[in-house]
Formats: C-alpha cells, structure tokens, sequence
C-alpha cells in the first residue's frame, strides 16, 4: 500500500526514544524526511546511532519543549534545515504520578507544564505555518498532526488524575482544532496507547519484579495477562497506527481518537 509519505517532511517530538522513536523510525522508512527534537542530547545521540545502523538518517534538533520561544525556534530551524513541515507527530512529555493526598495546586502545575504544553506549543507554530502555506496556495496536501496521548485521559485512576487531566485536556484540543483547521485541509488527530513495551514500562516491570522477590519475565507475564488481548503493545504498532492517520490514505479521517491498549479500558 502507497501511503504517499516519501519525501515529506516530519518531525516527531519526544523522537529519542520509546514511541516517539519508532514512529522516527517508521516514517524514515517510508521515505519521509525526519526531524526528531529531544532536550536529551546522550538519548538523541544514541537515536542517531540506532538509525544510522539502520541506514536511516535523520535531523536531530535539542531543545526544551516546554517554553512556548524553544518550540518555534524548533519548527524554525527544522523548516530551514529539511524543508516546510508536513507531518508533525506529537510524543513529548511523561506526566509524574502522585498519591491523590499529595496532589496541590504545584502538583497540578507542574502536571500541565511537563505534558499539555510541550504538546501544544510545537503543535500551535506547525499549525500556524501549515494554515500560511495553505493561504498562499503554497501547497495542495495542507498536512497533518498526530498526537500520541495516553489512555489515561479517557478514566481516572487515582495516583494519575493530574496526567489524565492533562491528557484530557490535549484530547479536547485535538478535537477542536481538528474542527476549526478542517476549512483548510488540515487533519488532526491522536491516538490512545495502553501500557506499551518501552524502555520506561521495562524499568517498571523491573522494579515489580524485585518487590515481588520474582524474575522479569515471570512479572511481565503476570501484567500483561490483565490485558484482554494478553500483552502489551509494541512501540511499532503505534508507529504504524500512526504513519495510516498521517497518510493520504486516511484522508477522510481527523478529529479521531484512536484508542490502543488491548481494549483494557472498553469505553465507547
């Protein structure tokens, strides 16, 4: 199947690692130019490493998402470098998690700050360029966001309620900037992981097992059998849902929330 990727240009935010890496991945391969932003510079350094082995490379850009200035000079300096952005993907940011009693005003803050905003700064330049491009009759595809937004958002859980407000929050404005940008051509849309196989859910599996006195493996088997499907989601499966919704063929699709997570929270 074409998806029409090749030679477009994507960034991915929080594309160092985890998820955001193999959408990095996933795209290079369909012939897309890459940018990947990360303020880590050793995991950026070791993403361009894992990639180039691979024989993908990609532009790799450090910065610190979470001020409104570092997103622009971002989406400037990729624009610049590889050329007008199409495809943005959205995977920056991880949400601290707190005992409901140890939540405050700072806790709430502090939530917002590390996940909603590095979210919706990138998103609002990119969609402030793609809406300029659109108006100069500079382009006939307008481009495409995909945000990757935990299921978190869709139920609350009691040591996650500051992270799925924020995930709440994003799910809102995916919707309703879908709605508005739609009179341009502009397709937004997000997708829902479930626990998903990535170094952090790894080190957690990890920890699990050195409380319960048993071996890694014996402890992602007992995890992943809450989960319907019985395991958990590949970061490349994500990649996947997510190079469909970037594609022309998904053209008709924007303002979705795909969930991924093994049908473990069956909500309508």
């Amino acid at each position: 199947m074409d998806l029409g990727l090749g030679n477009k240009v994507v960034l991915v935010t929080g594309g160092s690692k985890g998820i955001g890496l193999a959408c990095a991945r996933a795209f290079a391969k369909e012939g897309a130019k890459v940018a990947i932003v990360s303020r880590d510079p050793a995991n950026l350094a070791r993403a361009r490493e894992q990639l180039a082995s691979e024989g993908l490379h990609i532009h790799l850009t450090r910065a610190d998402l979470h001020e409104p200035h570092s997103a622009a000079d971002v989406v400037e300096d990729v624009s610049t470098a590889v050329g007008p952005i199409d495809v943005l993907i959205n995977s920056a940011g991880a949400a601290r998690r707190y005992d409901p009693e140890a939540l405050d005003a700072a806790a709430f803050k502090a939530t917002m700050e590390a996940k909603y905003f590095p979210y919706i700064y990138p998103q609002q330049e990119v969609l402030r360029r793609m809406v300029e491009r659109v108006k100069a009759g500079a382009t006939s595809e307008p481009g495409t966001i995909v945000n990757i937004i935990g299921m978190g958002g869709k139920y609350a859980s009691d040591i996650h309620i500051a992270g799925g407000a924020a995930n709440a929050a994003l799910m809102l404005a995916t919707v309703g900037l879908a709605h508005y940008h739609a009179r341009y051509g502009i397709r937004i849309n997000a997708i829902n992981p479930g626990a998903t196989l990535t170094e952090r859910l790894q080190e957690a599996v990890r920890l699990e097992a050195e409380r319960e006195g048993i071996d890694e493996t014996t402890a992602l088997s007992r995890s992943e059998g809450k989960v319907p499907l019985g395991r958990y989601a590949k970061p490349e499966e994500i990649a996947d849902v997510a190079l469909f919704l970037a594609s022309r063929r998904a053209s008709y699709v924007t303002g979705a929330l795909i969930p991924m997570d093994g049908c473990s929270a069956p909500l309508i």
